[in-house]
Order: structure tokens, then C-alpha cells, then sequence
């Protein structure tokens, strides 16, 4: 599809090159030869005038001598103007066949590259609400070919029922919030640091104690311009990360410093790291590292995607790296709000 599309915006350009080759050739060629015709008639002119100087007796012949080599030149001038002017038509039509190719292609570069992203998104999702919709319907099938089932029984069916419902649940929270955080203006104020990342580890605080795993923090005051709410979410996201991916019974750590007129928050765990080949890769939709694709980990893919969502919504950015010392960092940096004049 996209091979037919660039072939023909090759076309639609190489029509616009051509069209302005002509409209330029006709006019240097109507120009050329009125220049030249009249300089050929002052040059006439001026013969004429030697003529009846030196050869009195011979004038008629003389002019139409002249008259003629004159002709014949205009011919031969006439000619060799259309030969040079065709050859660089055909030379500029065939760069510009070239560059018209060549600037298709990197016009519908991003257009086909959204389109792919889409398309692997689609299948990823789907693949993504298959999954759960299939283990019901098995589990339903086998349980429902039994005779007799007891009560307890039934009550782990439903149970079992309701915790691939509540995945689907969470999958399209996530998915109606990557739309939202793309299409919305979150309304930024002053926020301090220090409550967005206390609120986010309130919030993680039992998971962490649970897997014996120490939050520590490490921040200098400041206040930045984010949205609070969405903000806290972010920081829930990678604290959530680094827990999941984390060594057990190790420390995750946040820090927060200013720099210039940026303030950057890192997470840092003490997990395996990231695979280089994945880090580029972390923030897409639905993508999913090897490691992180084991089913002793639970997820979708889509906490890193919604972070990035959330760090553009607040003009902020967010990176991931491999700490020197062991472990993935995440680092969000974003605007510090305007200083008070003293």
C-alpha cells in the first residue's frame, strides 16, 4: 500500500518539477531569442552602414549575402538553444525523478510508521483481551462438564472468574488513560516535590513491605510546575516497576535534584538491569521485555507507555537507563516553577 502511495506522490512531484521546467525553458527560450534577434537586427544595421562605405557599387548583392549568413546563423543558434535546453530538462527531470522518490519516501515515512505502530498495537491488544476471555471460557467449560461441584468449589470458579475480570478491568482503564493523557490539557501549578513522591510511596508502601523491600528517598526542596493527581500516578508507575522488577529484599531509591531550571526525579532498583536491545523500546505500547515476559511477572505493558503519556501532558520527559552501580533508573525531568523575587 504504501509502495503505490509513494509511487505516485514520486509522480505527483515529478509533474510539479516538470511543469516548472517548462514554464522556465519557454520563457529563457522566448527571451534568448528576442535578445538575439535583436541584437542580430542592430548588427544589421550596422553592416548595412560598412557596406555603403566600402562597396557602393554592390549593394543589393551584398545585403542579401548578409541577410542569408544572418538567417543561417539564427537557425544554428536557434537549434543548438533547443538541443541544450532539452538536455537539461532531461537532466533536471531525471535528479528530480530521483529527489521526488527520495522526498515521497520521508514524507510518508512517519504516516507508515503510525501505521505499523497501530496495526502492532491492534494485534497486541487483542492478543492482550484474548488471553483472559480465553481462560474463562475453559475454565467455565471444564467446570460446567462436572456433575457435581460443592460450594466451595463453585466459589473458586467465581473467584477464579473474577480475577481475569479484573484484569481486563485494569487493561481498559489503561487503555481509555493512554487516550486521555493523549488528548487532554492537564491544568499545571506548583506542586512540591516532596508531596508528590511521599503521596506515591504511601501508596506502594505495603507491596514494598510485603516483598522486604526498603523505599529510600534522597531530595532537595522545590517546587515544579506539573499536574499533581497525574503526577503521583507517574511516580506510582515506576516505584511499581522498579518493585516488580526489582530484587527482593533489596532498596529501591528516589532522587531528586535541580538542574538549571529542570528538576529531574530518578527511581533506581536494584533488579538485573534492562537488556540494551529493550530500552528503546520501553515506553511503547503493549512491549514487553523477554525477562519481563515470564509469567511470574503480571502486566500488560502499558504502565511504562502511560508514564511517557503523563510526562509529555506535564511537559516533562521521561528516559531509562542502566544504573553504573546495578539495576534500571528511570529519570523524569520537569519544569521548576518560577521563583518568588526576593
Amino acid at each position: 500500500m504504501f509502495r503505490s502511495a509513494r509511487l505516485k506522490l514520486t509522480l505527483f512531484y515529478l509533474g510539479i518539477i516538470a511543469l516548472f521546467n517548462l514554464t522556465v525553458t519557454l520563457s529563457v527560450r522566448v527571451y534568448a531569442e528576442h535578445e538575439f534577434l535583436r541584437a542580430n537586427n542592430a548588427q544589421r544595421g550596422e553592416v548595412r552602414q560598412w557596406v555603403l562605405r566600402f562597396f557602393d557599387n554592390n549593394i543589393p548583392k551584398s545585403e542579401v549575402a548578409i541577410d542569408d549568413i544572418q538567417t543561417e546563423q539564427a537557425q544554428i543558434v536557434r537549434a543548438h538553444l533547443n538541443q541544450g535546453l532539452f538536455v537539461i530538462n532531461m537532466a533536471a527531470l531525471a535528479l528530480g525523478g530521483v529527489l521526488s522518490y527520495w522526498f515521497a519516501g520521508r514524507t510518508l515515512r512517519p504516516i507508515e510508521e503510525a501505521h505499523e505502530a497501530q496495526a502492532r498495537f491492534t494485534a497486541d491488544a487483542s492478543h492482550e483481551l484474548r488471553t483472559p476471555l480465553a481462560n474463562m471460557r475453559l475454565e467455565n467449560e471444564v467446570f460446567l462438564r462436572q456433575k457435581h461441584f460443592t460450594e466451595e468449589e463453585g466459589r473458586e470458579q467465581i473467584a477464579s472468574n473474577l480475577e481475569d475480570v479484573q484484569r481486563l478491568v485494569r487493561l481498559s482503564n489503561n487503555l481509555l488513560a493512554l487516550h486521555q493523557y493523549g488528548q487532554a490539557a492537564l491544568e499545571r501549578t506548583y506542586v512540591v516535590v516532596q508531596h508528590v513522591v511521599s503521596e506515591a510511596v504511601a501508596q506502594i508502601r505495603a507491596s514494598a513491605e510485603a516483598k522486604n523491600v526498603k523505599i529510600t528517598t534522597k531530595l532537595s526542596e522545590a517546587n515544579v510546575q506539573v499536574h499533581q493527581d497525574s503526577m503521583v500516578q507517574l511516580m506510582d508507575i515506576l516505584l511499581d516497576n522498579a518493585l516488580k522488577y526489582g530484587a527482593k529484599g533489596k532498596k529501591i531509591q528516589i532522587l531528586g535534584e535541580e538542574k538549571s531550571n529542570r528538576y529531574t526525579l530518578s527511581v533506581i532498583d536494584r533488579g538485573p538491569g534492562l537488556a540494551p536491545r529493550d530500552i528503546p523500546h520501553l515506553f511503547d505500547r503493549l512491549y514487553r521485555g523477554d525477562k519481563a515476559r515470564s509469567t511470574q511477572v503480571a502486566g500488560y505493558g502499558l504502565g511504562l507507555a502511560l508514564a511517557r503519556e503523563i510526562a509529555l501532558a506535564n511537559n516533562a520527559t521521561i528516559t531509562a537507563r542502566n544504573n553504573p552501580e546495578g539495576g534500571a533508573r528511570f529519570d523524569v525531568c520537569m519544569e521548576l516553577a518560577p521563583r518568588a523575587p526576593a
